[in-house]
């Protein structure tokens, strides 16, 4: 347990709290952080809060760094693709495509699936993409950042990806610490088996589904629809983006608006990124299979452990921080390229956008490293054990799903951080499902529940790094973003505990009880939606196609950011 005990919670949910009242989320992250160096220090904590930051920043063998500059580069090649009239040319497009708010919302949602190898770069690609898109139909920032975000962390966790080969990493370490390794079943086996367990990422996934396709929303999400379908404004008012392109850039280039300017660098973002992913891998993979004194060839791996288990080995061992490097890199070349290639600026203009990129960047690259270095706190003071050791004297075998559960969303919301709530409670999840199981029964059950958590603590907490980077390249307000979400990820949650508790009480398998929850968000959907219009006096769906209102109303603001 954690020395500092209940104190330990205070930072992070000070800060969490302050985000959300005050709206201001870097002060109230920098108050966070110190106050978790006055109770560590047990004085002012100004030097340890100012260390912490730093530390934060050059952690993991450099990972910020690489997230960091990732997310600069991506800034420029967001200036350039918008300098070179690549928004213009995607507006005209999909005017003629994208018929509706229903139409941009699938696509978004069906391209946020197809992005299953990596969230960051998730929801790089997805937001910037659609989002002068879905400002075109008036689909608000706030729902672009909800269909991003929620389709970031719950596909990634579920595909062929680094956050699998993590999670796999995570299960056979604890068989190994256990000493059960050579009678357990394989990391894969139970991975594969705790799938449908990790029931949160599936609902999650088809929640966002319901929404774009219904076209019904509540709470706050309600209230940024319907101003924005009324009056044009994907943004409030106050509202303070993470990334504001139009007011930092100024007037794109007009005058010959190309759609290559747009997709061309974001094709070669992709490319570039997968390929730096396998390549890393691939050469990671190798070199451990020599050092084992096993084969290195693909084909023979495969025969041997199944075409599955290789291509996770190789996608997990890839250095993904560098291929997104690699690949933002690739996509800020391909712009200057086309802006050169076509006369349309200098080299002198091409380097100022650049560094106008790097500018648009700061306010999110800010938050980032003050969410990571509030994480970096409560790590440091013991918040997720203090939480871990609060819950395990009251596991039961039929609560015990409901109660990991709990835990791991407390410990994800207050740290930040998906990957360091597995990491914390994943050990400890399996070994109290194998003592209270039947032997590794539970096992599938209580690692499916922890991952549940931790994905629904990261979508509801402001201080995560994804919450951050969904709203920042979607060009929302990080609180709005988070404010609009909550809602909908706790009815998701709500219904996943119901799924745990018939699981556990009346042994309702996954095969029931997912097909039960989709059931169940339909009508919490449908049913909220129109108790909450009925009460602000609102219509709960659109009665007016989108591209209708566009062009009735052509020269309305277009927002805030």
């Amino acid at each position: 347990m954690s020395e500092f005990g209940v104190l330990s919670l205070v930072p992070p949910v000070l800060a969490i709290a302050l985000a959300i009242a005050t709206r201001r989320p870097m002060l109230s992250l920098f108050l966070g952080i110190w106050s978790g160096a006055v109770i560590h220090t047990g004085g002012l904590g100004i030097a340890q809060t100012f260390d912490w930051i730093v530390g934060a920043i050059i952690v993991d063998d450099g990972f910020h760094v690489q997230i960091l500059v990732f997310t600069l580069l991506l800034g420029s090649g967001v200036a350039l693709i918008w300098r070179l009239g690549g928004a213009i040319a995607v507006r005209r497009w999909s005017m003629n495509r994208l018929e509706s708010q229903r139409t941009v919302g699938v696509t978004t949602w069906l391209l946020g699936i197809a992005m299953f190898f990596d969230d960051y770069a998730n929801t790089a690609i997805v937001g910037s993409t659609m989002r002068e898109i879905s400002d075109e139909l008036r689909v608000s920032r706030e729902k672009l950042a909800y269909i991003v975000d929620s389709t970031a962390a719950p596909v990634a966790t579920l595909g062929i990806s680094s956050w699998v080969a993590f999670q796999l990493s995570l299960i056979g370490s604890a068989y190994e610490d256990m000493g059960v390794a050579s009678e357990a079943p394989t990391a894969f086996a139970t991975f594969v088996g705790s799938i449908p367990y990790n029931t949160y990422a599936i609902l999650a996934i088809v929640m966002v589904g319901i929404v774009v396709y219904t076209g019904r929303d509540y709470g706050e999400m309600l209230d940024a629809e319907h101003r924005a379908r009324t009056t044009g404004a994907v943004n409030r008012e106050d509202a303070q983006p993470l990334q504001k392109v139009e007011d930092d850039l100024g007037k794109p280039i007009d005058d010959r608006p190309m759609l290559r300017t747009f997709f061309a660098p974001v094709v070669v973002l992709i490319a570039v990124t997968l390929a730096g992913a396998f390549w890393t891998g691939y050469r990671s993979w190798r070199s451990s299979q020599a050092e084992a004194g096993a084969s290195t060839s693909l084909g023979a791996a495969a025969n041997d452990t199944g075409i599955a288990q290789v291509l996770i080995d190789v996608v997990g061992a890839g250095d993904f921080a560098t291929a997104l490097i690699w690949g933002s890199f690739a996509m800020v070349v391909t712009a200057v390229a086309i802006g050169l290639g076509y006369g349309l600026f200098d080299i002198g203009d091409g380097v100022d956008t650049v560094i106008d990129g790097f500018g648009i960047m700061l306010t999110a690259v800010t938050i980032l490293v003050l969410a990571w270095t509030i994480s970096s706190v409560a790590e440091t003071l013991g918040t997720g054990e203090y939480v871990a050791s609060l819950v395990e004297p009251y596991l039961t075998a039929e609560l015990l799903p409901v109660l990991i559960l709990f835990a791991a969303a407390f410990v994800a919301f207050t740290m930040g951080s998906s990957w360091a709530t597995m990491g914390l409670v994943t050990p400890i999840a399996i070994r109290v499902a194998y003592e209270f199981g039947a032997g590794f029964d539970l096992v599938p059950i209580a690692v499916g529940a922890v991952f549940s958590g931790a994905i629904f603590g990261d979508h509801a907490s402001p201080i995560s790094d994804t919450t951050v980077l969904s709203a920042t390249f979607s060009g929302a307000d990080l609180i709005d973003h988070v404010r609009t979400q909550l809602p909908y990820a706790l009815t998701v949650f709500l219904v996943v505990v119901g799924c745990y508790l018939l699981n556990g009480y009346l042994g309702v398998p996954p095969i029931v009880f997912l097909p039960l929850g989709v059931v169940a968000l339909v009508g919490l959907v449908i049913g909220l939606s129109r108790l909450d219009a009925e009460r602000k006096g609102i219509e709960p769906v659109p009665t007016e196609p989108a591209a209708d209102l566009a062009e009735r109303d052509a020269d309305s603001p277009e927002g805030s950011g």
